[in-house]
């Protein structure tokens, strides 16, 4: 960038590191990577499970993992919002 150019987004090139940037959006939103965790374990412990399903139908397994990935997913995003309406209208101070 030429110095007689001015930076359209001055807070993003400061922080250039993208481990700083994910640290920073995990401490806006700290529910989101725990949804994003429990989904990627519910879908491992599927992949796990897939073999000893005993005499379950494939089809039957997989509606089931996708319902409790799902389910764990939107609860955390659910927990999110709530968190952040609680954090916005409840722990802020009235101006």
């Amino acid at each position: 960038m030429s110095p007689s150019q001015e930076s359209i987004f001055p807070e993003y090139e400061t922080e250039t590191s993208q481990t700083s940037k994910l640290i920073k959006k995990f401490k806006e939103t700290p529910f989101v990577p725990i949804g994003m965790g429990g989904f990627a374990a519910v879908v491992a412990y599927g992949l796990y499970k897939l073999k000893h399903r005993g005499d379950m139908k494939m089809s039957l397994h997989l509606i089931h993992m996708r319902v409790a990935a799902q389910g764990f997913a939107v609860g955390a995003l659910t927990c999110g919002v709530l968190y952040s309406m609680f954090r916005d209208y409840v722990v802020k101070p009235k101006e």
